[in-house]
């Protein structure tokens, strides 16, 4: 492979099907043209930097979204720390330090809505006029519909926000999803023959869905379960502390300190409180019965013929 990469360049907070269509394209004539295949990204998320207030909730927080990235075709993701240093570059500089400097560039392929620079005051045709002074070529992948609406990552949050888990996963491509260390509860499941595990905590900045019980999807080191999640307090034991504590079916092993992922699936009712354990364990039981049922609806991945690339 000769020397020299194929790059894009942006946060890809979720890693949607509109960031998949632009990095399927840079992984496609990479292997064309004999250049690596290279993702610039940053952490944090740059509003974070430039305007705190203004930065929205994430997505993907920590591992999450290179567990995503993994399963692309790109050789390389360079995580860039983002700064008031990085921040202050004026376009040029950014594409002389970072991109020539840092990846030797050759080509770049951007999203169409890309904006890069001090005051994001680099655009397309910024780009396209850089390209011709240094050399290299500049490509824009239309965006991305699904049915009639456009793929983004606000779109997402607005959806994930508001429970709309099956237009998070519409646009997304795959469930949403949560990745931690399990930790050690109060083992009050256990004590009601409902054994569960409890997440360690996400990064405050992790867009979680209004508090409920769901059906969900737990990928563990040994397999994939369904389960149910109690995400948000326990009233009935009198517990305010916000969790996510899931059960597994099927599942009888030790999780301790190991790495999961939950995926949410379908929302089944409120948190609520209890009269007793027992009316509890009794409702437990319904909430099983109606998580298998959503399971087994949801099994199939999202239909993919709804996608649209706008030429």
């Amino acid at each position: 492979m000769s020397r020299g990469s194929i790059v894009t360049v942006g946060s890809f907070d979720g890693v949607h099907l509109g960031h998949r269509a632009v990095l399927e394209e840079i992984a496609r004539r990479g292997r064309e043209a004999g250049l690596r295949s290279v993702l610039v990204t940053f952490d944090p998320h740059p509003l974070e930097v430039v305007n705190p207030p203004a930065a929205p909730p994430l997505l993907t927080v920590g591992v999450e979204r290179f567990e995503v990235l993994a399963q692309t075709a790109l050789d390389e993701v360079r995580l860039l720390r983002f700064d008031r240093r990085i921040a202050a570059l004026a376009p040029e500089e950014f594409v002389r330090e970072i991109l020539l400097g840092r990846c030797a560039m050759r080509a770049l392929v951007i999203g169409h809505d890309h904006g890069f620079g001090r005051g994001r005051s680099g655009d397309a045709e910024t780009l396209r006029r850089l390209g011709a002074m240094h050399g290299f070529e500049v490509d824009v992948v239309a965006p991305v519909d699904r049915g009639r609406q456009r793929v983004s990552s606000s779109l997402i949050r607005r959806a994930v926000a508001g429970g709309d888990l099956a237009t998070a996963r519409l646009l997304l491509g795959r469930p949403y999803s949560v990745s931690g260390i399990v930790g050690r509860g109060a083992q009050r499941g256990r004590s009601i023959g409902v054994p569960t595990i409890n997440l360690v905590p996400p990064s405050a900045r992790k867009l979680l869905p209004p508090d409920g019980v769901y059906a969900v999807m737990v990928e563990t080191p040994g397999g994939r379960f369904g389960g149910m999640l109690n995400q948000g307090t326990r009233p009935t034991f009198g517990e305010t502390t916000r969790t996510l504590e899931a059960h597994l079916f099927g599942f009888g092993g030790d999780l301790y300190d190991r790495a999961v992922r939950i995926d949410w699936i379908a929302r089944l009712r409120d948190v609520r409180r209890f009269a007793s354990a027992e009316e509890l364990k009794a409702q437990l039981a319904h909430d099983r019965a109606s998580a298998e049922a959503a399971l087994a609806s949801a099994h199939e991945p999202p239909d993919a013929s709804g996608v649209r690339h706008h030429e």
